[in-house]
């Protein structure tokens, strides 16, 4: 049986942040970068629905662009906040974007036809995040 993992602490007792903080604040940016490019994706299927490959009958899941708007709309700003919170060491950023994450990577998965491109991307930063805040997020409480 392995010895469990020590938290490197300063003099005073404090805890150190390690190499791995990097981990959780690169998913905190990614996390504001997927909040701003789901609510950019809103905006166009809500402004401009002839923007895309094929008509919402294409989808996964048959229905109108303006609801695919609102959910990539809504979603992106709900992403952002988390994302702004992962970055100052906030727990229920970490949980909320672990849930988030896996949300907009199976949204993506419905919205893969329309612009296949821009949801493979969505779905692989998606991983990322849901990497880092899985397995590195308590080195958030240092921020904190």
């Amino acid at each position: 049986m392995a010895a469990p993992q020590q938290v490197p602490r300063d003099f005073y007792g404090e805890v150190q942040p390690t190499g791995w903080l990097g981990w959780i604040l690169f998913a905190g940016l990614v996390m504001l970068l997927l909040g701003i490019f789901h609510a950019i994706a809103g905006l166009i299927a809500l402004f401009n629905a002839n923007y895309y490959l094929v008509t919402p009958n294409g989808l996964v899941v048959n229905v109108d662009f303006a609801v695919w708007g609102w959910v990539h709309l809504i979603l992106g700003i709900v992403v952002a906040v988390a994302g702004w919170a992962v970055m100052v060491g906030q727990t229920w950023g970490r949980v909320v974007g672990i849930v988030l994450a896996l949300l907009s990577a199976i949204i993506n998965l419905g919205f893969l036809p329309a612009y296949p491109v821009w949801s493979v991307i969505f779905i692989a930063l998606d991983v990322v995040v849901i990497y880092a805040l899985a397995v590195h997020g308590k080195e958030a409480r240092t921020l904190a």
